[in-house]
């Protein structure tokens, strides 16, 4: 039986009066990896934004993470988003700060208070993304692909629901996109839902996943590249 984490149905999405996305029927079910896939400025930020409260659903009915997203609460924003993991293209860490204290930063903001607790979870997810020696290294010594891993550690801290990635390997070379690509696979293995983002079609054969298409101003599942 599914078991949806993400359901849209016939919702359209407007901006200053426009519809940029319309009509969406997307489901994505626990334990989902989807790909989605589309032009530059076909509306796959606009429909992550969506996802995370950031831009008003106007027709349809959208649902995320238990959490009705046509009349969702402004004070029941930062409990979805808890629920929610992201990753960005550019990684987006405090770059004069270290590793650990990147991730506790996270940890604290999000109501953590006892400071064994964040050591033990910071170095559960840094041993989860292959990073455990770097705990101590700043943020601008590290390569691109560690400073992704790091990303990645920090969105899966608080156990999301769903982890939505951006665009994640667009500044590595292919090689380390590949092992970046392998590590969501990895974390989809063991149960976590993921809905990525990307243009990176040489990992994506190598790894995979379901497809959902961005185009025209709708979203659609679609079968292989």
């Amino acid at each position: 039986m599914a078991n949806p984490i993400l359901s849209y149905e016939n919702v359209t999405i407007l901006q200053e009066g426009v519809p940029t996305l319309q009509n969406i029927s997307v489901q994505v079910n626990k334990g989902d990896f989807y790909y989605l896939i589309g032009k530059t400025g076909s509306g796959k930020s606009t429909f992550f934004r969506s996802i995370f409260a950031e831009i008003p659903i106007d027709l349809g009915l959208a649902t995320v993470a238990g959490y009705t997203l046509n009349n969702i609460k402004k004070n029941d924003i930062p409990f979805l988003r808890r629920k929610l993991g992201f990753v960005f293209q550019d990684f987006q860490l405090l770059t004069d700060r270290n590793v650990a204290k990147n991730l506790s930063f996270v940890l604290e903001a999000t109501g953590h208070t006892n400071q064994d607790e964040i050591r033990f979870r910071t170095e559960q997810v840094l041993q989860q993304v292959g990073m455990s020696s770097a705990v101590e290294k700043r943020v601008h010594r590290l390569s691109g692909g560690e400073q992704q891993r790091i990303c990645i550690a920090r969105a899966i801290l608080n156990n999301p629901i769903l982890l939505l990635a951006d665009e994640p390997t667009g500044h590595l070379d292919p090689h380390v996109s590949l092992e970046v690509m392998q590590l969501f696979q990895q974390l989809n293995e063991r149960g976590m839902t993921i809905l990525m983002a990307s243009h990176d079609y040489n990992s994506m054969k190598q790894i995979p996943a379901k497809f959902l298409n961005c185009e025209n101003g709708n979203i659609t599942e679609v079968v292989g590249l």
